[in-house]
């Protein structure tokens, strides 16, 4: 139990929406974004951004697609400032790409804004005050007329002092700050309020972000206050609304779905969710959610380890191993049936389909991640995951009682030693259980020959230090083999037998597997062969059982 009791929290009162629509809406196309790790993102770091790396992540936001980037709050330091002149004096910013910047609404600071913009193709002005009635009755000391009064003088200054530079596309964002936990009536006063001030018409929207500056609530009452919003503004077509999640609560994302849902147009965020506390919503893990959809995000994702080291060497911080789509870990399985459904998965994935494969809800090759990866092996590992690996790094295709038998090699092997395997690892393993037993028999040469209706093997073989060339006849190979050893006192009945090629050409080998046990059937193990010649390789496979069942100290008498 926590030490205080729950109820000196209040939850957040519903929103009295009896008919509201979101719930049954599904989304059917990317919003606007707009990427604030050059500024909220920035600001959030131990150590922020230098000029080098605010440079390398203004152009790795321009390659993944992004329109409008908030670069800067440029009235509160001189670097802020310095770095938004760059961009515009160096030609930096492409010609499709909009900044915008960041400013209080006081005169002062706006002032200094629109000096830092002069020269800017198309630049969006994004200003703000706080609203809800902690900001105004313990910040600020403000009535609700102050709050309104203060947001509209800022934004007809603004006007003012954006019609002197008019060879600048000039755009409006209006935030009220800690929207979320503003009465609605209120939130919905000020922002027509600024939409008026502003002169907003269709051709030259307002800008209205409605961010969750804090969590207070679950997603749900987010979307109900998007929603009514939407629904109540004077004049919705002379709007956007825009979205500023954070994840105080963890849900983010969700929330930023279900508000898009309730009818915004645009979402605001960072790569990764890099952000004040624990961050904002995470734009990379939200656009590609909607890709496994089968919606465009309009954003270029298509090399996602890059993207990540770029975001890692900009902030100076790690994306967890887990982090959705892009964590090192994220499409690496260990658990045994995981591996056994993406194992089986893979084997009826054709290229042409949709992608329908179990415990992956994205392609990672979309990512340009490989599947090298997805199958990694560790204690908690089963046979899926053993004969992926072994298959598509080795050609190995194991049968499946012989899947089940080596991977009881690899839980031993890795319950002993700990850790993970990799796919050379596990490969020395197959190879020291059934390629390079050895002994107490090793094969030397075989020859056949015609008996009658039956088939006639002489098989040399080193058996106890001596070289033994042994006769045998049966119905094939394989049975006239079974027949030689026995002159060494081996006995052994075949319980299956498969052979696979392994790779493609006139290089290609023969895999022989075959299950034997002993002539009373009590004892059973396989054994694996592989030869260029597909008979060389079977009796490979029978002498590999032998010297297993002896290895287990379950083998012939002489043996």
């Amino acid at each position: 139990m926590l030490k205080n009791p729950a109820s000196k929290y209040i939850a957040f009162p519903p929103v009295k929406l009896d008919d509201r629509q979101w719930p049954s809406r599904t989304l059917t196309q990317a919003p606007l974004w707009m990427s604030t790790d050059l500024r909220d993102g920035n600001q959030a770091l131990f150590e922020p951004m230098n000029s080098e790396r605010k440079m390398r992540m203004f152009k790795t936001l321009c390659d993944i697609g992004f329109k409008e980037i908030e670069v800067a709050f440029p009235s509160a330091s001189q670097t802020d400032f310095d770095f938004v002149r760059t961009l515009i004096e160096a030609g930096h910013i492409p010609d499709d790409v909009a900044i915008e910047v960041l400013a209080p609404a006081r005169e002062a600071l706006i002032l200094r804004t629109i000096e830092s913009l002069k020269g800017a193709r198309r630049a969006i002005v994004h200003i703000y005050n706080a609203t809800s009635k902690p900001f105004r009755e313990i910040v600020f000391g403000l009535s609700k007329a102050e709050v309104i009064a203060m947001a509209v003088a800022a934004v007809k200054l603004v006007k003012q002092l954006t019609e002197e530079h008019p060879e600048t596309e000039w755009v409006l964002e209006y935030s009220p700050e800690n929207f979320t936990s503003t009465e609605l009536d209120f939130a919905l006063e000020v922002c027509n309020a600024v939409v008026e001030a502003w002169g907003a018409t269709v051709n030259n929207k307002v800008i209205l972000n409605l961010p969750t500056t804090v969590e207070v609530a679950t997603p749900n009452i987010y979307a109900d206050q998007i929603e009514w919003m939407h629904r109540h503004l004077a004049r919705r077509d002379c709007t956007l609304i825009s979205l500023h999640p954070h994840n105080d609560r963890g849900t983010a994302v969700a929330a930023a779905e279900l508000g898009l849902m309730a009818g915004a147009d645009r979402v605001e965020g960072c790569l990764f969710g890099n952000g004040e506390r624990t961050g904002n919503v995470d734009l990379v893990t939200l656009a590609l959610n909607l890709y496994t959809q089968g919606i465009s995000p309009r954003l270029d994702f298509s090399d996602i380890n890059a993207v990540a080291r770029h975001v890692e060497h900009c902030t100076q911080m790690p994306i967890h191993p887990r982090h959705p789509y892009v964590g090192d870990l994220v499409f690496t399985a260990f658990s045994g049936s995981h591996q056994d459904a993406i194992k089986k998965g893979f084997a009826v994935k054709t290229p042409e389909g949709v992608w329908n494969m179990p415990y992956l809800p994205i392609d990672p090759a979309d990512l340009g991640r490989s599947y090298d990866s997805v199958i990694r092996i560790n204690s908690q590992s089963g046979k899926g995951g053993v004969a992926y690996l072994l298959e598509t790094e080795y050609d190995v295709v194991m049968p499946r009682r012989l899947q089940v038998e080596f991977s009881g090699e690899v839980q031993r092997h890795t319950d002993t030693h700990g850790g993970e395997m990799e796919a050379p690892a596990i490969w020395t393993l197959f190879a020291a259980t059934y390629l390079d037993t050895g002994y107490p028999v090793r094969y030397v040469e075989h020859h056949l020959f015609e008996a009658g209706q039956a088939q006639g093997i002489h098989l040399s073989v080193a058996f106890k230090g001596q070289t033994h060339t042994l006769t045998g006849e049966g119905n094939g190979p394989i049975d006239a083999a079974v027949h030689a050893l026995s002159h060494l006192d081996i006995h052994l009945q075949v319980r299956s037998y498969e052979e696979r090629s392994m790779g493609k050409g006139g290089d290609a080998k023969a895999c022989a597997c075959m299950e034997v046990s002993q002539s009373d059937g009590e004892r059973e193990c396989y054994g694996v062969g592989m030869d260029a010649n597909i008979v060389t390789a079977s009796i490979n496979a029978l002498i590999s059982a032998v010297n297993r069942l002896n290895a287990n100290g379950i083998g012939a008498k002489e043996a």
